[in-house]
């Protein structure tokens, strides 16, 4: 029987089986401590440097001849992402019917797709941005590409998700009328799990921008490059505007996300309404 770990417990309390449980994994992170080489005197010796290092960044002015370059950069990586996650959307939609347990064909069918999935997620962007830099050359479409598989693994598995908890009410209703195996998921899962899926493709658009700044570094497009060439140079000067331009790119994509997500989320509570 396994141990109660509800709270708040009669007495008010946290029950004992928690404090056991969160003793254990205390125990098990510090005495793994080592294996990772995690010392944290020795990363409280470092704050200095640290602070040295960031100093660095501000003794020079930013080099305004580079701006037009940094902006064509940073161009490169929103486009990237963007056309990534469109391109993840669409694949994602047919793929998630089938991931779905009360939307696949078969179960058989199902469980490959669910599979498939997680081998897309396993890997992330940059291992998969060197297989497709290894197979087709340099440049942003490998980026693309990368990021296009890891956000199917993600958006797919989400939407099926969001399938199999669909209201029946709808789908039975079609059925009564003679409705067929496409047009029940048509008509009936897709304009209820839908919100759901726009909310969860706005996340994954955020999640793309951060990934897109870094795969430059394997020669799959965008500021990654740059940036790693500005620190591989000691060209504190140009990382301190690069670092700036990738904070206000995903800031700003940040707010327009959050905004239009929560008109959509607002906008779909009809699917748990009369």
């Amino acid at each position: 029987m396994l141990p109660q770990l509800r709270w708040p417990t009669p007495d008010g309390l946290p029950p004992r089986a928690m404090w056991i449980t969160l003793g254990s994994v205390i125990f098990l992170l510090v005495i793994s401590a080592p294996l990772v080489e995690f010392n944290l005197l020795f990363l409280i010796s470092k704050l200095d440097d640290l602070f040295m290092f960031i100093l660095r960044m501000f003794e020079k002015p930013p080099p305004l001849d580079y701006l037009p370059q940094l902006f064509e950069k940073m161009l490169e990586t929103l486009e990237m992402a963007l056309i990534a996650t469109v391109l993840a959307a669409i694949i994602s939609l047919p793929i998630g019917v089938l991931a779905a347990r009360n939307a696949t064909p078969h179960p058989i069918v199902g469980q490959i797709t669910r599979d498939l999935l997680s081998f897309f997620r396993a890997l992330p962007e940059l291992v998969w941005a060197l297989v497709f830099v290894s197979a087709i050359g340099l440049g942003p479409l490998p980026g693309i590409l990368a990021i296009a598989v890891v956000s199917i693994g993600f958006m797919a598995k989400f939407f099926a998700e969001s399938i199999e908890v669909v209201e029946i009410g709808p789908i039975e209703g079609l059925r009564a009328t003679g409705a067929g195996w496409f047009q029940v998921r048509y008509f009936a899962m897709l304009p209820q799990a839908l919100p759901d899926f726009v909310g969860t493709l706005l996340y994954v658009l955020d999640h793309n921008i951060r990934a897109a700044t870094v795969l430059g570094i394997v020669g799959a497009g965008g500021i990654g490059f740059d940036l790693i060439n500005s620190i591989r140079y000691f060209e504190f000067e140009r990382l301190i505007v690069i670092l700036l331009a990738i904070y206000l790119a995903v800031t700003i994509v940040d707010r327009l996300s959050d905004s239009l997500r929560n008109r959509v989320i607002s906008g779909g509570g009809y699917r748990h309404g009369s």
